[in-house]
């Protein structure tokens, strides 16, 4: 016999419920990387699967308890790797109530609330992002999928103009897409272009300055160099190492002059718009054609949440709608299948609605440039420790800290070891986590700040760890064979 509603969902709830609640009390005193490694978790969860199901409370619990020391504490303050936010406690909140709604948030007719609710969030992101209020977006998994919307309108549009239908007539012998990216551009567009069926091999990668800014001497000069070719001109705002931002207001008057489509490519460096103090670094991106930006960055709602825009509103539309003779479509309200990719979609308006109702203006101004506050403060600290240095300070939440090799006659292949060997050693404290990266041909530590909760006291826990780290990795040199000095048990 099925058990009634009312009482079915209770216990399982309540035990997520604590669960969770355990896990985001935790964070401050938690390890922030995992402490159990692969052959652990798999031998943990590898469960065998009955042919009699469990009751839901046991399956969470046990659940709660095999994933154990596996989950990264990306949800809290020291998380400082790759570009993750958390979660604000409303965004959380409206995203468990998105799953128990469980609206197919497709068209209108299948989630009347999640349809309006999605058409105010985009009217309220354009507003906060400077963007033209007559441009048309899409809410989508993240910013790979923004790629792929916008391109699409954008190919949709470019070869209209030279009489070719793309999505009745496909690529076979249409006119090929020119692509023109600076050299420092997110990889993430790369794989969009093969989505889409445009090809890498249509790339063309442009030079940039010594802050890795396309330059109008170099995109006009490409332009010229085959002008009658469709082409799509792709910027950056807040380069995914350095946080920099390509010269738009000189940019895209160029592009513009040739016919070409711009695309603005801003992750998480789109939202420096709400901010009075750094919105100039975006000046004249309203011009272009198509913008991305995540929510589950620096806006910190749950995964997964991207934002796409598009100033033409028929392409982005021609791009994606569909029709079938079984969906109901509302002659009024937004369906959001005309706009998206995906069909069957999770609302994740609710969750951005309920951010951006905590935040308000001033709260996401005040998010925006508290972060900044806090990687340029991590950068400077630990970039000034013995035997580090800054390779990139901060313009905005994005730095570079790199890890020198003291020994004599080192290579910078020593100092890329050093750096990937601290990586690894401050996330073995628990303390914070940083990642990786290469730039300008040299390994460095990637420090990205985008929690809401990330706190004074966070960096200088951080800086006290990354300084301890250094200072016992120097005293365990001194005792290898050959060297002089005191080590851990007081022999020279």
């Amino acid at each position: 016999m099925v058990e009634k509603a009312d009482a079915a969902f209770r216990k399982p709830l309540e035990t997520a419920f604590h669960s969770a609640l355990s896990h985001l009390e935790k964070l401050g005193r938690n390890s922030v990387a995992t402490s159990v490694d692969y052959s652990i978790l798999r031998s943990r969860l590898n469960r065998p699967l009955l042919d009699k199901g469990l009751p839901p409370e046991q399956v969470l619990v046990e659940l709660a308890n095999d994933v154990e020391g596996g989950v990264l504490g990306s949800a809290g303050g020291r998380f400082f790797a790759w570009a993750i936010g958390g979660s604000l406690p409303a965004a959380l909140a409206a995203d468990w109530l998105t799953s128990a709604w469980d609206q197919n948030a497709a068209l209108f007719a299948c989630g009347p609330a999640a349809a309006v609710v999605e058409e105010i969030v985009g009217g309220w992101l354009k507003e906060i992002l400077g963007l033209p209020a007559s441009a048309s977006f899409a809410l989508v998994t993240g910013c790979q999928m923004t790629y792929a919307t916008c391109l699409a309108a954008a190919r949709n549009a470019l070869l209209a103009r030279h009489g070719w239908n793309a999505e009745e007539q496909g690529l076979y012998g249409a006119p090929p897409i020119r692509i023109l990216a600076s050299s420092a551009h997110h990889s993430s567009f790369g794989r969009a272009v093969r989505l889409l069926g445009l090809g890498l091999s249509q790339v063309v990668y442009l030079p940039v300055d010594s802050g890795d800014r396309l330059q109008p001497e170099a995109l006009e000069r490409s332009l010229k160099a085959d002008s009658s070719a469709p082409t799509m001109v792709l910027l950056q705002a807040g380069d995914i190492n350095i946080g920099t931002y390509d010269p738009f207001e000189a940019l895209i008057p160029i592009a513009k002059s040739h016919g070409a489509w711009v695309h603005i490519e801003g992750a998480f460096g789109l939202w420096v718009a709400a901010s009075s103090r750094y919105k100039h670094l975006v000046n004249g991106i309203d011009a272009a054609d198509s913008w991305a930006t995540d929510g589950h960055k620096w806006l910190n709602v749950p995964y997964d949440c991207g934002y796409a825009f598009v100033a033409d509103v028929k392409a982005h539309r021609n791009a994606m709608s569909h029709r079938a003779v079984y969906l109901t479509h509302d002659a009024v309200a937004r369906d959001q299948l005309d706009w998206n990719p995906e069909w069957s979609r999770r609302a994740r308006g609710f969750a951005t609605y309920a951010a951006l109702r905590q935040l308000g203006r001033n709260g996401i101004a005040a998010l925006v440039e508290r972060c900044c506050k806090h990687a340029h403060s991590l950068v400077t600290l630990i970039g000034s420790l013995p035997g580090a240095e800054i390779l990139w300070e901060p313009v905005i939440n994005q730095g570079l800290v790199r890890f020198l090799d003291a020994r004599p006659g080192t290579s910078d292949e020593d100092h890329d070891r050093r750096t990937d060997k601290m990586i690894a050693a401050i996330a073995a404290t628990g303390e914070a986590f940083f990642s990786g990266t290469t730039w300008r041909g040299k390994r460095a530590m990637r420090v990205s700040v985008c929690n809401w909760q990330t706190s004074n006291e966070d960096v200088r826990r951080t800086v006290k760890a990354v300084a301890r780290v250094l200072q016992e990795t120097k005293k365990t040199e001194n005792c290898l064979p050959g060297k002089t000095g005191k080590c851990g048990d007081g022999a020279g």
